[in-house]
C-alpha cells in the first residue's frame, strides 16, 4: 500500500543521462569532439549504473 510513495531510484539517473546526451549532441554540433567524447563516456557509465539498478536480483 505504501509502495505508492516510494521514489523510483533510476528516475533521477535517467534525467541526468538524458541531459548528458543532449550536452554531448550540442558539443558535437559545435565541433568540440573532445567534450563530446567525454560526455558520451560519462553517459555510458551512467547507463551502466541504471541497468545495474534495474536488473532483477
Amino acid at each position: 500500500m505504501f509502495g505508492l510513495f516510494k521514489s523510483n531510484p533510476t528516475k533521477k539517473l535517467r534525467k541526468q543521462y538524458d541531459a548528458l546526451l543532449e550536452k554531448a549532441m550540442h558539443a558535437q554540433r559545435n565541433g568540440d569532439i573532445k567534450t563530446y567524447s567525454m560526455l558520451t563516456a560519462q553517459s555510458e557509465e551512467l547507463w551502466k549504473e541504471i541497468e545495474r539498478l534495474e536488473s532483477p536480483k
